[in-house]
């Protein structure tokens, strides 16, 4: 007589049951692990994706997590969701140190400074930086170059975008200056403002521009000697990052060390105002 088989099924719901709480305890102990992870450790997950990758310390806004520690520079900035208070904080700290520049050196008649909007607008005046129809930066230009560089250097984490906008004279009120020297001249002036920033800084290069106004944003009166030097100048303006726009536009906030170029850039000049 054959011997009824048992179901046998009453307790194996323990075997799924186990199962589900093993993996519950993996799955915590991995997020308590993630969460207590060294610099160190951090560092070595980044660099492992992006070698290049500047891991300058950051805030995780709110949290203790694994690069939480106060950021003496906020300006320096460069990875892990910096906050718009650090970047606003460093913007203003260049322009304080803009300033503070131009008034321990009396540069009022050279270099000027404003803000607004998030921006830094700086003015460089024209004698102090070229000849009269010249691009080529004039010795008196390098140093004042030099410390601006080192002023943008210091806050790169928070800049987004530096433009640098050559302008020039009208030579002659009642006729246009020949649109291709004009523009030509005021180009280059710019470009060779941009390559000695780009080349003393290690600001991302991607985020340098120049342009070539040439005599068609004036601010002082072409008919005196004076406004036309006040118009012959080059200017600077520094965008502070959005990061609500960042976020928006789905940018990765990651930057890598500048690529070195060998050799210095030169460029020619052109005839003009």
């Amino acid at each position: 007589m054959k011997k009824k088989k048992s179901s046998g099924g009453g307790a194996n719901w323990m075997d799924t049951y186990g199962d589900m709480v093993t993996l519950l305890l993996c799955f915590f102990v991995l997020l308590y692990s993630m969460s207590t992870i060294s610099e160190e450790k951090w560092r070595a997950i980044v660099t492992s994706f992006n070698p290049n990758a500047i891991l300058d310390p950051t805030e995780n806004s709110g949290n203790d997590g694994p690069i939480a520690d106060e950021v003496e520079n906020p300006g320096t900035e460069t990875l892990v969701n910096p906050r718009q208070d650090d970047i606003d904080a460093a913007i203003e700290q260049l322009y304080q140190a803009l300033q503070s520049y131009a008034q321990q050196n009396n540069m009022s008649e050279t270099l000027s400074v404003t803000k607004g909007d998030g921006k830094v607008y700086v003015t460089f005046n024209q004698t102090a930086f070229f000849n009269g129809n010249s691009s080529e930066l004039r010795s008196d230009a390098l140093p004042i170059l030099e410390a601006v560089s080192g002023m943008l250097n210091e806050v790169r984490g928070a800049i987004d975008e530096v433009q640098i906008l050559g302008h020039t004279a009208q030579e002659s009120t009642n006729v246009p200056n020949y649109a291709p020297k004009d523009r030509r001249l005021a180009s280059e002036r710019a470009t060779n403002v941009l390559i000695y920033v780009q080349q003393h800084s290690e600001i991302d290069p991607g985020r340098l521009v120049s342009m070539g106004l040439g005599q068609w944003h004036p601010v002082g009166d072409n008919a005196t000697a004076e406004g036309r030097a006040q118009n012959r100048r080059v200017e600077m303006i520094v965008s502070g990052r959005n990061i609500e726009q960042e976020l928006a536009d789905g940018i990765l906030v990651l930057t890598t060390e500048p690529e070195e170029t060998g050799g210095n850039s030169e460029a020619t000049t052109e005839p003009g105002t």
